[in-house]
Order: C-alpha cells, then sequence, then structure tokens
C-alpha cells in the first residue's frame, strides 16, 4: 500500500517512460533523472520496461549505425562504373 502512495506521489508510469525516453535521447535534467531513479526502484514493471528500452536501443543501433566497411568510397564507385560499362560493352 505504501509503495503505491509513493509510486503515485513521486511519479506515475506514464511520467516514468517519457523520462526513460528522454534520458535514451540524451536530453534529461539532473532533476528528472533522480526522480527517475527513485521510481525505477519502487516499480518493477518500469523497471523492465527500461531493460527492453535498453535492448530496442542497442540493437537499433547496431542496425543502423554504419561500419567502416560498409561506408562506400569514390575509388569504389569509379571501380563500379568502370565494371558496369565493359559489361554494357560486351
Amino acid at each position: 500500500m505504501l509503495r503505491k502512495i509513493i509510486h503515485l506521489l513521486f511519479l506515475p508510469c506514464s511520467t516514468a517512460t517519457l523520462l526513460m525516453e528522454k534520458k535514451n535521447a540524451g536530453s534529461i535534467s539532473p532533476k528528472e533523472d533522480r526522480k527517475l531513479s527513485m521510481h525505477l526502484r519502487i516499480c518493477k514493471w518500469c523497471r523492465a520496461y527500461q531493460k527492453k528500452l535498453e535492448l530496442l536501443d542497442d540493437i537499433m543501433k547496431r542496425t543502423f549505425t554504419p561500419k567502416e566497411n560498409d561506408k562506400i568510397n569514390d575509388a569504389d564507385i569509379q571501380e563500379f562504373k568502370e565494371g558496369l560499362i565493359k559489361k554494357i560493352d560486351f
């Protein structure tokens, strides 16, 4: 019962999830960070949500961050053009 009262008075889950998203984006204030930390100590559902959010963020970063090997440079483009011209000319 006490947990529910503290939970509702300090920070509702809807605000906590918003703060988690803001923290991921790097735009959270120290005050908001303290409130979120307090909430996460109390709320097991938001802790679970945070773990899933961190996992998804990690997957997205690994999937969409270009690696050094994936970058196309001018020499690669020129080589592709020359190969294409050779194939067209027979």
